[in-house]
This record gives structure tokens, sequence and C-alpha cells, in this order.
């Protein structure tokens, strides 16, 4: 919790959270997915054509969070000036990171609150996306996919405090850029009807072990926090 530089771990872990928190982006997006794929005009819904623009709209998303990232980290450098400052804000990104795995398990939904509040900026981005449809190219896909990155989403939420605790832009770009690479093979598999994946993702049992992993991690960073973790 910790990140000096740009060290692989925390990227790693990242990563990993995504693609555990699968079976929750399946839940919230897999709709905006379908509602997307029908935004192209029946006569263009090629296979071939279909996935670049599916892939054009999970890049202009990860494009989205990574600045997120960063804005919130650069937030951070000045909430962590102060060596107490400093060590709340890295238990409060502990902490999120345990509802978001009680969110992801199903066992408590606190985290709607926070998306309560995100719904107030998607009020006034919604209907700008509504103006690039129909999508007829990537470059499209991938703007609708940039506005569409700011969809109010507990998960989110709680891997920006992460961002912010590392205090750095650059690292909090890049882990929320990971995270978004963790989420894309299931929204992939959404967008494309892949059935086997999407259930696999969905399974109660997948998501308690996701949930069960994400608690772990974050009781490391709270342990780390203290004096007596090194010894």
């Amino acid at each position: 919790m910790n990140p000096t530089g740009l060290e692989l771990s925390p990227l790693l872990a990242a990563f990993v959270f995504g693609l555990l928190g699968g079976a929750h982006c399946i839940g919230m997006c897999g709709g905006i997915m379908s509602a997307l794929a029908f935004a192209v005009p029946p006569s263009m819904r090629r296979p071939a054509r279909m996935a670049g623009l599916l892939l054009g709209y999970n890049l202009g998303r990860i494009a989205s969070y990574t600045v997120a990232g960063a804005l919130v980290a650069g937030l951070g450098t000045l909430v962590s000036l102060a060596p107490a400052a400093r060590f709340t804000l890295e238990a409060l990104a502990a902490v999120m990171l345990i509802l978001m795995a009680l969110y992801i398990a199903n066992w408590w939904k606190g985290l709607l609150a926070l998306e309560a509040l995100g719904r107030r900026l998607w009020r006034h981005i919604e209907p700008v996306g509504r103006r690039l449809m129909p999508v007829v190219h990537v470059p499209q896909a991938m703007a609708l996919g940039a506005l569409w990155g700011w969809l109010p989403c507990g998960l989110i939420y709680s891997m920006l405090t992460w961002s912010m605790a590392s205090a750095d832009p650059a690292q909090g770009a890049l882990l929320m850029a990971a995270f978004g690479l963790g989420t894309l093979p299931a929204l992939l598999a959404t967008g494309l009807a892949a059935r086997a994946l999407s259930g696999l993702i969905r399974h109660p049992a997948t998501r308690t072990l996701a949930a069960l992993s994400i608690i772990a991690f974050a009781f490391y960073q709270l342990y780390t926090l203290f004096p007596h973790a090194g010894h």
C-alpha cells in the first residue's frame, strides 16, 4: 500500500481484482454491452466488425479509468503530505477493498450509496453518449466507451480510493488501467455472448472465492501499516 515508483505487485493485484470483479461487471454492464451492440446498424453487424467495436468500447472505458486514477492520485499527493493523513488514506483504501469484496459476493450492498452520488454526474454525461449513436466505426465506439467509463460503480470507487492512496499520478493511472484490463475478459465475453465463461464468472462459488481473496489482501495491507508488521 506504499507504492514507490511503478511497482509490479500493486499493478498485478489491481489486474486480478478486475478479473475477480467480473461477476459484478457482467451484472451491471452486461445490459450496456447489449445496448451498444444494438446501437450498430444491422447491416454492419458482421462478427469481425462487432468484435472491433466491442474492443473499442472497452478501450475507451479503460482510458477513462486511467485518467480518473491519475486525477485522484494527484489529489492524494496533497492529502498525504502529513504522515497521519497518509496513514488514514491507506487504511481507508484497505477498508474500501473489503467493502468491494462484500459487494462482489452480494454479502453487503453498502457501496450502492456511493453509486447513488455518482448518478448525479452520470445524468449529465449520458445524454452526450446518446448523440454518438448509431455507432459505425471504432473511434466512435472508443468515444462512447470513454463516456461509459464514468458510469457510477462501487467497484470503481473502491479502486479509485486505492489509487488515491498511492499519492502518485503515474501509479494511480496504472493501477486503474490494470484494473480495467482485468475487467476486459468478462465484458468481452458478455458482448460476444460467450455463455460458458460468463456463467463461470457469475457462479456464486466464483464470487465467494473472489471476495475472500480480496479481503485477505486488504487485511494484509492493514497489517503492514502498523510498526509491529516488520517483526
